[in-house]
């Protein structure tokens, strides 16, 4: 049992290619995780320019599907997180913890459950009582998905994570199943709460959220102090 709470330390990383936020994500995994008492947790939170991402279980895109997305403005990547393909871009909240679990619970089962939690939190305050868990991945607000997630984790070293429709343009799912579930449509905070809602709003919630459902800290720091 923890008999203290673990530090977090949150980097609002901006605007960023899918590129330069994996890199950074890479950097900051990149510790000695044998002292895994020493190791620095962070939550990366940042906004993508537009990019389609499947996951390792994705099968059926092939290179001509690529080509299609890729016309429509946006980049393409294939990555190591679970999950299928999804959207990221502007007007998402992409939150992506970078945590040692043995500081917290060794599980990646129970990190999952974790997150959902958070996320549903964070809903919550925001003024949607509705969002839930179902049998599909992501958190959902009845048939449409409001919050993507698809995690790696590596010696217990989180990465990727989760994003957040805030003021999403939800057009850019139109060209896609989103995470491979068919018959189901996607929404955003800004759509269910009939208002212009910012990542900037949505991210004080999801910061309240984070450190009460995962008993934590959490402190801020430029991604200046932590990269140098």
């Amino acid at each position: 049992m923890r008999t203290a709470r673990p530090l977090v330390t949150v980097v609002r990383a901006g605007r960023q290619s899918y590129a330069a936020g994996l890199r950074l994500q890479q950097e900051l995994a990149k510790q000695n995780v044998s002292q895994y008492s020493e190791f620095r947790n962070f939550l990366l939170l940042l906004e993508h320019n537009p990019v389609y991402t499947i996951g390792l279980r994705t099968k059926g895109y092939t290179i001509e599907d690529e080509e299609r997305l890729r016309k429509l403005g946006a980049d393409f990547y294939r990555t190591d997180r679970g999950g299928l393909i999804t959207f990221h871009g502007p007007g998402q909240l992409v939150a992506y913890p970078i945590i040692n679990l043995r500081q917290f619970t060794p599980s990646i089962r129970w990190y999952v459950g974790t997150l959902e939690r958070t996320v549903i939190e964070t809903c919550r305050q925001m003024g949607i009582s509705n969002a839930t868990t179902t049998k599909d991945t992501g958190i959902w607000v009845d048939d449409r998905k409001i919050c993507a997630i698809g995690v790696h984790g590596s010696r217990y070293v989180t990465t990727h994570g989760i994003g957040l429709n805030c003021c999403t343009d939800l057009k850019w799912f139109e060209h896609i199943v989103p995470c491979g579930i068919e018959g189901k449509g996607v929404t955003s905070l800004t759509e269910q709460l009939g208002r212009h809602t910012s990542i900037a709003e949505a991210t004080e919630a999801l910061l309240g959220s984070f450190a009460k459902i995962f008993e934590c800290c959490v402190r801020s720091e430029t991604q200046a102090r932590v990269t140098n």
